[in-house]
This record gives C-alpha cells, structure tokens and sequence, in this order.
C-alpha cells in the first residue's frame, strides 16, 4: 500500500483545468502578478536569460543611452562639437557617434566637446560609460560562473515489462564530456484527484526506484520505477495511466567537477505523454577500435516492445 508524503513544496490546492508543475526546461510554470522589481532582481533576470536576449538587451541599453545623449548635444547645440550639416538625421548621427566615443572612451580625436557646458555632459557620460561596462562585466563573469546542470533527460516516458513487473522507465545523460560524479535522483508523484468535497487537491508519493544512485555516468543511465504492491499507481489499469491527472516530478543531484561543487537539475513528465509498450533504443555503441560512441540524439529514442511472458 503506498504511503502519501507531506506536501514537497508544490501546494495542495489543484484545478480541473491545472497545467503541469513544472515545464520541460525545468522552470516552475507560475505567472507572478503585482511583484516588485529591484536591481537585484534585474541581475539576478540578466543571469539566467539565454545569451541572445542578454546580448539584445545590452544592444538596446547601449543604444538608448547614445541615443539620450545624442539628443542632448543636438538641443544644447551640436556646433559645439562638429559643424553642423543642417541635416536632423545627419546631425543625430554625428551627435550618436561622437556619444559613442565618450560612453566608450575611445575618443578618435575627429571630434571634441567646446566649452564648460558639453565638457561636463559628456565628463558625465564617461562615467556612465564606465559603470555600464563595469555592470556588465560582472553580468558575464556571474554567467560564466554560476553553477550550472548539464543533464538531458529523453523527451518521453515509457511502460513496459521489466522482470515480470510492470516499470514506468525514463532516461538521462550529461549533455557534455564531463562525468557526472556520485549522481542520484529522487522521484515524487503528484497526482490531481476529487476530494470527498469535490474539490480537487493534489496527493503526493515517493516513488520506490531500482537504484536511485549510481558512482558516475559516463553515458546515460534509465531510471526504473516497478508498479508493485508498493507504489501509488499499482490500483490503476495500465491503460488508464495516460488519462491521470498525473506528473511525475523529478530532482537530480551530482557533483560537477567543472564547478567544484554539487548542482542539481529539475524535470517533469506528465503521465499523458506516457509510452505504453515502447522500449529505449541503445544510445551508445563500440566503434572498430573500440571506444564508445555515445549518439545524443537518441537518448529519447524509442521502439516497439514485446514482452517475453
């Protein structure tokens, strides 16, 4: 008989129309609304946004401030820079090219500030320059730097018979050439069922695995859950699995020696996008010298299963 577990952090509250805790990048699926920003916020947003929303942010701040600038020296008087062409849009550049040059302190010398006024603004511009780019030195050093999880987990779930009992099985593997030290997983259930108030609530379990830590993985590793008498879904037909209002949430720690220190990756599978009958195809083979070829592509591939009994 399986044992429901205290809450792990999700909430009991559940909806018909619920949408799955976790998405497949391993990111928590919660909008917030009426949240306060901050600059740590900012930072801590700049850290984990891929690089091309990074680098189009930095385009877009440096842009907007040569910009701000620009149209500072035209309302001031651009003369006191360069000659003026009687061009808006020409003089706008030449203002926007010589900002750029006092943000960046390069300072070709085509250009120079006359007189105390633009001598202050673009002193003052420098600086800013300077802290920009100190900012954002910091960003790609936090970027580079923070402990980051490698694993990629097979796009699906499968259920077939393993050892004369039925096993759900998934599959993962270090996305790259780093060995995974000491990894291990734990495996929770939660499944969204009608309370006796008809409200529904979500109802938690461990789910018991074959091995839940191995010494090191060096190629991929499946993971085995067997539904014997002990696990939540032994009272369910097989057939019916895919129709629960199920997910399958998954935490996986090891030790990264690029690091030095342990990280840790979230992933999720609902149980409608279960596999019945499917069996994982080999991921790695040995070449004529043998070494082990390890095909990242098929860490999700799968075929059809037919049971021996």
């Amino acid at each position: 008989m399986a044992k429901k577990i205290k809450d792990p952090g999700i909430g009991l509250s559940s909806d018909k129309q619920a949408k799955r805790f976790i998405n497949p990048d391993g990111s928590f699926n919660i909008k917030h609304v009426n949240r306060r920003t901050s600059i740590s916020r900012s930072y801590n947003y700049l850290i984990n946004i891929t690089w091309t929303k990074f680098f189009g942010w930095v385009l877009l701040g440096y842009v907007a401030i040569n910009s701000i600038f620009a149209l500072i020296y035209i309302a001031i008087g651009i003369s006191a820079i360069t000659e003026p062409t009687g061009n808006v849009f020409r003089d706008f550049l030449k203002a926007f090219f010589f900002s750029a040059q006092t943000v960046t302190t390069v300072g070709y010398g085509a250009m120079a500030p006359k007189g105390v006024v633009f001598g202050i603004i673009s002193s003052f511009e420098a600086l800013i320059g300077l802290l920009s780019f100190s900012f954002i030195t910091g960003l790609l050093y936090g970027r580079f730097s923070k402990p980051k999880s490698s694993i990629k987990f097979s796009e699906v779930m499968v259920l077939r018979e393993h050892n004369a009992v039925d096993c759900i099985m998934f599959r993962l593997m270090s996305k790259s050439t780093n060995v995974m030290i000491r990894p291990k997983v734990e495996v929770t259930l939660s499944l969204s069922q009608k309370s006796k108030n008809k409200k529904y609530v979500n109802n938690f379990y461990n789910l018991k695995l074959e091995r839940n830590e191995i010494t090191y993985l060096p190629t991929t590793w499946t993971i085995v859950h067997p539904i014997n008498e002990s696990s939540p879904l032994a009272e369910f037909h097989r057939e019916d699995l895919s129709s629960l209002h199920g997910e399958i949430l998954i935490l996986v720690t090891y030790y990264d020696e690029s690091f030095a220190q342990e990280v840790h990756q979230i992933h999720s599978y609902v149980l409608s996008n279960l596999k019945l009958d499917e069996r994982f195809v080999p991921a790695f083979h040995y070449d004529d010298d043998g070494y082990t070829i390890l095909d990242h592509d098929k860490i999700g591939g799968t075929k059809s299963y037919e049971s021996n009994g």
